[in-house]
């Protein structure tokens, strides 16, 4: 009998700017799968960003998705149902595909009732905060020209990738070059501890804003002893997989970072956020580098967040899709109905 629920997906290789570098790594294309799941003359669409350090890849997204789109049952308003079976089939593992099918049934839920989704979902119609924008790593006349020209652009708060034995002179240089912008800075879990303690004083005299998940993602003893010392808040990302991370990292961080693709999806990112409420923490609404589509499935959640980090397509060289209204740096909540944007 035939499927009245059709999944289908296509992968395409997006491609920055210009070279994008954190301290593991220095990438400039990013295969990126999108899902369509279809029913009643209605589609919805997902997007799948995989990172190897969550153990995805290209790969392992285009093996996996033919049996986990097998767990899309012909209801597509079955949420729970969906997250039981994706979990059952593949327990703490393949984040992003099961997010780009849960992204998908959203939307077509959202589509099918003519809404946003996050009307669908009942979120709050608060704005989004100010999303940074990201200097990647490189060398340091690079990165003050990145820094330089996004500050031409309006962008008023500046994300730092570090990692490397020449961190001060980089946030000191950063700071010299955009005097008045907020900086944050991102260490991609690859300081030491003393190394951690070294450079606290020098973000503290740069006015830095936050320090994301300065050491290795199972230091969380290390953590809670850095943010003992520490004046700069500590926002977790590497140290969060899964859901069920949230409550042990309250006792070693002041904050997460939820991205949907290594959560597992939006209800999941939602799931986080609200536990992370409730044990106190604030909240930060990140990304991948990807599409539109999958920034705009972040900016659904956005509004309920204390800070942004959306510039995921602002990185790319040609994104596939349109519809995202950005200011320099602070992007609109998206009003059409389900996510808000279109192929190109």
């Amino acid at each position: 009998m035939e499927r009245l629920i059709q999944v289908t997906w296509e992968t395409l290789e997006l491609q920055t700017a210009q070279p994008f570098g954190i301290a593991r790594w220095t990438h400039s294309v990013y295969p990126r799968t999108f899902v369509s799941l279809s029913s009643e003359g209605v589609t919805g669409q997902g997007e799948a960003a995989p990172n190897a350090f969550y153990g995805e890849t290209r790969g392992t997204v285009e093996a996996v998705l033919p049996l986990l789109a097998g767990a899309v049952s012909d209801d597509p308003w079955d949420w729970d149902g969906l997250h039981s079976r994706l979990t059952a089939l593949m327990p703490f593992h393949h984040p992003s595909a099961k997010c780009a099918l849960e992204m998908a049934a959203l939307e077509w839920c959202a589509r099918r009732a003519g809404l946003p989704v996050w009307r669908l979902l009942g979120l709050s119609p608060a704005p989004i905060p100010e999303s940074s924008y990201t200097v990647s790593l490189a060398e340091l006349p690079e990165m003050r020209r990145q820094a330089r020209e996004a500050v031409g652009r309006g962008h008023g708060i500046l994300k730092v990738k570090l990692g490397t034995d020449r961190d001060q002179k980089i946030v000191e240089a950063l700071r010299e070059e955009a005097p008045d912008v907020a900086l944050r800075v991102d260490a991609n879990a690859v300081w030491t501890r003393p190394q951690a303690k070294r450079v606290l004083g020098v973000l503290d005299a740069a006015r830095v804003e936050l320090l994301e998940q300065p050491l290795a993602a199972g230091d969380l003893e290390g953590h809670a002893a850095l943010r003992a010392v520490s004046r700069v808040p500590i926002v977790a990302d590497e140290s969060l997989h899964h859901v069920s991370d949230v409550p042990a990292l309250a006792a070693a961080f002041d904050g997460v970072n939820l991205k949907l693709a290594k959560l597992g999806g939006p209800l999941q990112a939602l799931r986080a956020l609200r536990l992370a409420r409730t044990h106190g923490l604030q909240v930060m609404m990140g990304c991948m580098i990807e599409s539109s589509l999958g920034i705009a499935a972040a900016a659904h959640l956005a509004g309920a967040c204390d800070w942004a980090d959306l510039d995921g397509a602002l990185l790319l060289a040609d994104d596939p899709y349109t519809g995202l209204d950005w200011q320099a740096g602070t992007v609109g909540r998206p009003t059409g109905v389900g996510w808000g944007v279109t192929r190109a």
